[in-house]
């Protein structure tokens, strides 16, 4: 880990990495790729120490309020941040500005900040999202060995759904030959709809893949699922999406279980959802 001091923190989508790199050890992950000019060893997470004072800085000279998005490019809940606290000090900005929060993550350690997310909730609004990609845990800790299982990420939307906080799930990605299956499928969903999410991302069924990402994911596939790699290459090649040979199939009944329950599902509806504030009048100005 080394730490930096960044010169901006907020995206033009208003989301926020307050770290760079990651060591959950996923074997898929798109951000290892090299267009991201993440750090070399990507373990060698980058810290951005002042990430809380930026976003102070950035939202007292916002007007209109929105959701501030977390962990798009890297989880916000690494074990760093159990003791440098970055993304919780960025939480508190959140907070103390009145705006809102849709936090990624694939980390228990989420249930530190509780109660702060519950207060984001009640002041404006809160989204709690994780990660599912294996119902399995042996398979999860196969794919995504250095963070918690699915069935504790699970515990974990039921406990913020308690709470009254909205939750909601990427389905992604899906590994052929290996996730992409209707039995992991079906268990997959009647884990969200156990966990009364209202929102399901989902790009797909399969992986992408580019320089960078691809040779990691080869390299693990050799290491724990040997053999599989040459069904990769003759199936995909250097191509960057690689769709399972059953996507638009699976697809549909993912489709049709969401419509079932009342879930958003896809891409276009669930990104709505996330984005979607409460507005309000600002104090001082005429409503019209």
């Amino acid at each position: 880990m080394h730490f930096t001091q960044a010169k901006g923190i907020l995206s033009s989508s208003n989301g926020i990495n307050p770290y760079r790199g990651c060591t959950h050890g996923c074997i898929y992950c798109d951000s290892r790729s090299d267009c991201y000019r993440t750090p070399k060893p990507f373990e060698d997470v980058e810290a951005k120490q002042n990430a809380p004072e930026l976003l102070e800085r950035a939202l007292s000279s916002r007007r209109k309020k929105c959701m501030i998005g977390f962990g798009a490019m890297s989880d916000p809940y690494l074990p760093l941040e159990k003791e440098l606290r970055l993304t919780r000090g960025c939480l508190e900005a959140i907070l103390r500005h009145g705006f809102g929060a849709a936090v990624l993550t694939k980390s228990d350690l989420i249930l530190r900040d509780r109660e702060l997310l519950r207060e984001i909730s009640r002041k404006s609004r809160c989204v709690v999202q994780m990660t599912l990609t294996a119902a399995d845990d042996d398979l999860c800790r196969l794919i995504e060995p250095n963070v918690c299982t699915t069935s504790r990420r699970v515990h974990v939307l039921r406990a913020f759904r308690e709470d009254g906080i909205e939750t909601a799930v990427w389905l992604s990605p899906f590994l052929p030959f290996i996730t992409d299956t209707q039995e992991n499928l079906d268990a997959l969903m009647e884990l969200c709809v156990g966990a009364r999410v209202s929102a399901v991302v989902c790009f797909g069924i399969g992986v992408t893949m580019r320089r960078g990402n691809r040779e990691h994911f080869y390299a693990m596939l050799d290491r724990r699922f040997p053999g599989l790699r040459k069904k990769y290459e003759a199936e995909f090649g250097m191509r960057y999406e690689c769709a399972s040979q059953n996507s638009g199939v699976l697809m549909e009944r993912l489709a049709a279980r969401c419509q079932e329950n009342g879930i958003i599902f896809g891409i276009d509806g669930p990104f709505r959802f996330l984005r979607e504030f409460p507005q309000t009048e600002i104090q001082g100005e005429l409503p019209f």
